[in-house]
């Protein structure tokens, strides 16, 4: 089977390797880069608690002055490895969507006790910080990374793509979607996609895709794309 993948590098490579060694055919067409953003200071021992929506926060974020004992909130598993190879011990883990985070935090931080930050990149799919506040929780978010679409692939790839059009596609948000579509509007790929099967982490990503006609598409959480090679 052919697979296209349009994370960046660093947050697929693994699935990448795990998918060649399935025997599969994997092609790489990143979507959006992560950049890094600069913001205030921050004295982390003010907080009793970080929440992390993203690998990517916990990525750009440095951790050199953070007590790794302090209660540690992360979305998904993805997240949450990267916690804990950047030293994080106490670590409350959801299930990948951020309304279960919230309750996740709900159930095992005290308001009254503690201050909670609140790290994420700028754009985010829901408010938690401000759903938190509304709790009575006090809550400080900084910003330390962005995303830009990337504009621009290869001849050559382009080339080979549309000689070898993926039986799968995997899509893991609302803007890697816009760009992705853009991608394909820009190099006349629009129409190629009727045997391929679009995955989707979530239906808002799928929903940016709807004007493409596609075989089949499907809903994924972090950490089924594996089992979605058995569905097809």
């Amino acid at each position: 089977m052919h697979i296209l993948l349009t994370r960046p590098l660093d947050d697929c490579k693994d699935l990448i390797l795990r998918f060649k060694s399935l025997g599969h055919k994997v092609s790489h067409l990143p979507v959006i880069k992560i950049e890094n953003v600069n913001h205030d200071k921050v004295n982390f021992d003010e907080f009793g608690g970080i929440i992390f929506t993203s690998a990517n926060a916990v990525k750009n974020l440095n951790t050199s002055n953070i007590n790794k004992q302090i209660n540690c909130f992360c979305v998904g598993s993805s997240t949450e490895k990267v916690a804990k190879q950047n030293g994080f011990q106490n670590i409350y883990c959801a299930d990948g969507n951020v309304n279960n985070l919230k309750e996740v935090i709900l159930q095992n931080f005290d308001q009254k006790k503690d201050n909670l930050l609140y790290v994420s990149g700028e754009i985010i799919s829901s408010n938690l910080d401000k759903d938190l506040i509304s709790e009575g929780y006090k809550v400080k978010r900084i910003i330390n990374y962005s995303v830009a679409p990337i504009e621009e692939a290869s001849d050559e790839f382009i080339r080979d793509l549309k000689s070898s059009i993926p039986d799968m596609v995997y899509v893991y948000s609302e803007n890697s979607a816009r760009n992705y579509l853009n991608l394909l509007k820009k190099y006349n790929l629009s129409d190629y996609w009727m045997d391929t099967n679009l995955m989707c982490l979530g239906e808002k990503t799928s929903s940016v895709l709807n004007e493409i006609k596609w075989k089949k598409i499907f809903i994924f959480s972090p950490g089924e794309e594996e089992f979605l090679l058995y569905k097809i």
